[in-house]
């Protein structure tokens, strides 16, 4: 019996097939020869042939470590070979500095600095150079905190199923930065707050009603989310007493799913835009596609019918740009002709009111954002002449 045990332990711990078990029982009553060890045969990995061929922790340190190529060729060349056209001047000017200040005092995030945006210098600063003209300057104002409750794959903004509650003096403090800036113009924002039973609606409509109050000269867009196809929340927003609803496609239908969130759908995002010119017929409405996730020529243009079909007024065109390793590659830098060709498509055969198109170009630019402006003011003085008339 002792025997047997030693033998069953032994046969446990080693895991020997059944010929060997035989050999074993054998050899042990008739010998005392010690227990041969089985070692197992590891298998090479393919993480281990690849740090095999790359630098050692000494390459490092001679600095030879450059001399051995990247795992990953496409991002090598992504980040080497920036285009010309998409390189900016670093952003300065005292409008520039005072607007960073006031959103960094007041607690408040703007979606410029959050999504890393080229353009933060020309948009604050209210133009280019010596040309700054603080009542040009646009900012967007991120909304319900700085933390999204979605994941899209070209998205720089922190996600977490969880953020923390919205602040309830942020409409409040919101208008008050507003005011103090004198803008001509103001974006506002949000990230996806699908943890809130009205996605944040409500509170997106108040900011917009305060800053109406105190500023009624400004001009507000929103740039809201789907609201999980919501209707009635779009009618909220509406309703406000913005000027411009905004709301983005981001891309074609057939690279929705990959690129954005899968509670995001294209169909979802169009009915949004649909909704709000409806309920509000005089509001302009907006939408952005970016291009260079690999889309075609066929889709695009299938695109921008569906966005005129639901009466979208204004389009606008720019380059995706990967703003980390996580995030999507680039599968095209789209060359600057290829975005004036969209803007000829969009305006002159599509008939939309306007298209800001360029690989720097946003959903919330400063040039569209001021030509948007001069409609309005247009529309204003054309409501003010006709009550006039009518006196």
């Amino acid at each position: 019996m002792l025997k047997y045990s030693t033998t069953r332990a032994v046969v446990s711990k080693q895991r020997l097939s059944l010929s060997q078990i035989g050999r074993y029982i054998s050899t042990s009553s008739s010998s005392k020869e010690p227990t041969p060890t089985i070692r197992r045969r590891t298998r090479t990995t393919q993480f281990k042939d690849a740090l095999n061929v790359g630098p050692t922790f000494q390459d490092f340190l001679t600095g030879n470590a450059t001399n051995f190529k990247t795992l990953d060729p496409l991002a090598e060349a992504e980040y080497k070979k920036l285009p010309s056209w998409l390189k900016v001047p670093i952003p300065k000017g005292s409008s520039f500095t005072k607007l960073k200040s006031d959103v960094k005092k007041l607690k408040l995030s703007t979606v410029c600095e959050e999504a890393k945006c080229p353009n933060i210098g020309e948009c604050w600063g209210g133009g280019k150079g010596k040309k700054q003209d603080k009542t040009k300057a646009t900012a967007t104002i991120m909304l319900l905190g700085d933390t999204c409750t979605r994941g899209c794959r070209f998205c720089s903004v922190k996600t977490d199923r969880n953020p923390a509650a919205p602040d309830p003096m942020e409409p409040e403090n919101t208008a008050e930065a507003v005011k103090s800036w004198g803008l001509g113009y103001v974006v506002l924002t949000t990230v996806d707050r699908d943890d809130l039973v009205d996605g944040g609606a409500h509170h997106l409509a108040e900011t917009v009603r305060k800053i109406k109050e105190r500023a009624p000269s400004i001009y507000v867009e929103t740039l809201s989310g789907d609201f999980r196809g919501d209707l009635e929340m779009v009618n909220v927003m509406a309703r406000s007493g913005l000027d411009v609803y905004s709301h983005n496609l981001e891309t074609v239908e057939a690279l929705t799913p990959h690129v954005r969130d899968r509670r995001a759908g294209y169909r979802q995002s169009l009915s949004v835009l649909k909704q709000a010119k409806e309920t509000v017929p005089t509001l302009i409405t907006k939408s952005s596609i970016m291009l260079g996730f690999g889309e075609t020529d066929e889709q695009v243009l299938q695109t921008l019918k569906d966005l005129r079909e639901v009466g979208c007024d204004i389009v606008t065109f720019g380059q995706y740009m990967r703003p980390t390793k996580r995030h999507m590659k680039v599968v095209e830098y789209v060359h600057p002709s290829k975005f004036d060709y969209w803007k000829e498509v969009a305006e002159k055969e599509l008939g939309f009111l306007y298209c800001a198109s360029g690989p720097l170009v946003r959903s919330s630019y400063r040039a569209g954002e001021f030509f948007i402006e001069n409609v309005l003011n247009k529309r204003k003085a054309h409501l003010n002449q006709s009550t006039t008339l009518q006196n």
